[in-house]
């Protein structure tokens, strides 16, 4: 196995650039002719980062509006449904298609940059249940190499067991699962000893956790990406940064605007990618983050950026999966006897946890912990509190983890 998964990755920044002026064009007018946007501009005149500023910006909300108007995927895409090999559903819904051709999603450099490849046997446990974190694992598995496990998440106790049994050298997984795994291995007297590697995603990796991955011979790697995307950015050996990947492009902007920020300023991730079957240009991520200085020292030349630096909204990952003001919104609206409700998201034992916090006379704690759990998509712990008790400041999702 090579040190890096293909040429692109050692360009120089010249050579990027220049691959850029025909890239770029190109997927400007694709964008323009499968979904009809981007009228009046010239694509020929766009081939380069700056010259994507002068191009509106695309939220998460436009694509759901513009998939009501027309189904499945918004006419953003080359192809409708049935023209693709899968299609997953994330909140909102959001519909997005998904391809197993190699590397689709572009999973590959960042699980060789984790050391995975042929030999290893990955234990896939991200979801493969409705939205496409499994399937984005999966394919960058198979692009490099790997044998997957593709066990999706929960059920511990047989997870354990089958690392075990089948000599599982590597996990994918949201950051904190792989030691609920190892714990669960170690009560029972299994040697998990073989997993040497751990590519995870869907969540914030603290430094006690890696630390924690380190004393037990574990290199874990994180990766930035999205349902929509696929990877965004990843970091190499030298974990100093997410080196961007080569096929997408990443603006920097102030939040709320589409303009491009100072370098090293702290701003909205804005992505473009270069996937031909599904043209997204000037994507928000709704993500904080920032450019750093130079380049990584593995030999990788793209840009890097900090990592994840929280919301550019009150949005928030617990758990691996999004919670939105607008779920919150959703479960005070089911609920008449409930006049306020703040989710707050904290860690314990290396772990998330949410608590709802709810202002309310008379509330039933059940009838809420089960609407928690298909509005939020996630377990709460229910705190009641009397009318006027939560801060009048406008917060309806208070992260109170720290990520330094």
């Amino acid at each position: 196995m090579t040190s890096h998964f293909d040429k692109l990755e050692t360009r120089t920044e010249d050579k990027r650039a220049a691959d850029l002026t025909t890239a770029l064009p190109r997927q400007i007018a694709r964008a323009q002719e499968v979904a009809g946007g981007l009228v009046g501009i010239d694509a020929s005149s766009i081939r380069s980062i700056a010259d994507l500023a002068k191009l509106p910006i695309l939220r998460k909300s436009e694509i759901g509006e513009a998939q009501v108007k027309q189904p499945p995927f918004g006419g953003l895409t080359s192809a409708g449904a049935a023209g693709f090999n899968h299609v997953f559903q994330s909140p909102g819904p959001i519909y997005e298609p998904g391809n197993t051709s190699h590397d689709w999603w572009r999973m590959g450099r960042f699980l060789t940059a984790c050391g995975i490849g042929s030999g290893d046997i990955v234990q896939n446990c991200f979801s493969y249940h409705l939205t496409p974190a499994g399937m984005i694992f999966e394919n960058g598995a198979q692009a490099v190499g790997a044998t997957v496990f593709p066990a999706g998440t929960g059920h511990t106790e047989l997870q354990a067991r089958a690392a075990a049994d089948l000599g599982v050298t590597a996990y994918a997984g949201t950051p904190d699962y792989l030691k609920i795994i190892l714990d669960r291995a170690e009560k029972l007297g299994l040697d998990l000893s073989r997993i040497t590697r751990a590519a995870v995603g869907g969540g914030a990796l603290f430094p006690s956790l890696r630390q924690e991955y380190s004393d037990r011979g574990i290199q874990c790697l994180q990766c930035y990406a999205t349902a929509d995307l696929g990877n965004i950015a990843y970091e190499g050996p030298a974990m100093q940064g997410l080196i961007v990947d080569e096929g997408v492009i990443v603006e920097i902007v102030t939040p709320g605007t589409g303009n491009p920020v100072e370098p090293g300023e702290v701003g909205e991730v804005v992505v473009t990618t270069l996937n031909p079957d599904y043209p997204l240009i000037r994507f928000a991520t709704g993500d904080l983050s920032a450019v750093m200085d130079g380049e990584s020292p593995c030999g990788r030349t793209n840009i890097r950026i900090k990592g994840w630096m929280g919301r550019a909204d009150q949005t928030a990952k617990i758990k691996g999966m999004f919670v939105r003001p607008e779920q919150v919104a959703a479960l005070v609206a089911r609920h008449p006897e409930v006049h306020k409700a703040r989710v707050v998201a904290t860690r314990n034992n290396e772990s998330d946890v949410m608590t709802v916090e709810v202002e309310s006379e008379g509330a039933d704690r059940v009838a809420l912990e089960g609407s928690i759990r298909e509005i939020l998509k996630l377990k709460g712990k229910v705190i009641l509190s009397t009318l006027g008790s939560l801060p009048n400041d406008g917060k309806v999702i208070d992260d109170q983890r720290t990520y330094d």
